[in-house]
This record gives structure tokens, C-alpha cells and sequence, in this order.
């Protein structure tokens, strides 16, 4: 019997580990999550009022005791909150490197928009406090 209830955690595990790795942050993961942490404190205010309603629901299922099947219930959230906050670290990462990129393309130098010819840059021209490199002599 217990190899049963193992059976039911490990496909209870991959599967809401599936649905919320799935897909980003629509309608319908918010609401599944929503009614995820809805049943969550149903379920505690349920076994704390009614411990023993727990411990019952624990030997059907094949656990010995109820604090064993909420250790169980305990992990599996534990994993699926893990798995959606990789899922957004990954997206928000990737969010700021778009925008890191993109900042670094706005805030680059431009030397076609200086009038000054192509070749030379602006460290050459600091360089020459008297504008001589605009004229095309060479600097001392």
C-alpha cells in the first residue's frame, strides 16, 4: 500500500510541476494557482479544527499518520513553489538582459552624429586643446 501513495506523490509532483512550469503568468495559471492556495488553507483550517478527520484520510490513502501525509503534502508544495520561482527568475533575467542591451545600445557612442570626420575619436580630440586635429595638422 505504501507503494501506492509513493506512486500518487511522484505523479502528483511531475504533474503540477508541468502545469505551472508550462507556461508564463495568463488567466488560467493565475486562477489554477489561486484555487491551489485556496484548497492549501481550506485543507489546514480543516486539520486544525479536525485532526483526527486528517489522520482518517491519511489511512485511506495508505500514510500512517496524518502529520506523515501533511509532511508529504508540505513537500510537494515545497517543489512546486521551487519550480515557479525558477520560472520567474529565469523570465525576469531575461527581462533585464533585453533591457541591459538595450540601454548599452542607447548610451553608445556615436560618432556619426558628432559632424566630426569618421576617423577621429573623441579621446584624440581632448587631447588637442587647441583644435588642431579638426584642421588636419598633426598634434605635437
Amino acid at each position: 500500500m505504501i507503494f501506492i501513495v509513493q506512486i500518487v506523490l511522484v505523479v502528483a509532483v511531475i504533474l503540477f510541476s508541468l502545469v505551472l512550469i508550462r507556461g508564463g503568468s495568463n488567466a488560467k495559471h493565475m486562477a489554477v494557482r489561486r484555487l491551489m492556495v485556496l484548497l492549501f488553507a481550506v485543507a489546514a483550517v480543516l486539520s486544525i479544527f479536525f485532526p483526527e478527520i486528517l489522520t482518517q484520510l491519511a489511512r485511506v490513502v495508505g500514510v500512517g499518520r496524518g502529520t506523515d501525509l501533511m509532511l508529504y503534502a508540505f513537500i510537494v508544495s515545497f517543489l512546486v513553489y521551487i519550480s515557479t520561482t525558477h520560472q520567474r527568475f529565469r523570465q525576469t533575467e531575461g527581462i533585464l538582459t533585453k533591457l541591459s542591451r538595450r540601454i548599452a545600445l542607447d548610451e553608445a557612442e556615436r560618432p556619426w552624429e558628432d559632424g566630426r570626420p569618421a576617423g577621429l575619436s573623441r579621446t584624440v580630440l581632448r587631447d588637442d586643446p587647441e583644435g588642431e586635429a579638426e584642421k588636419g595638422s598633426a598634434a605635437p
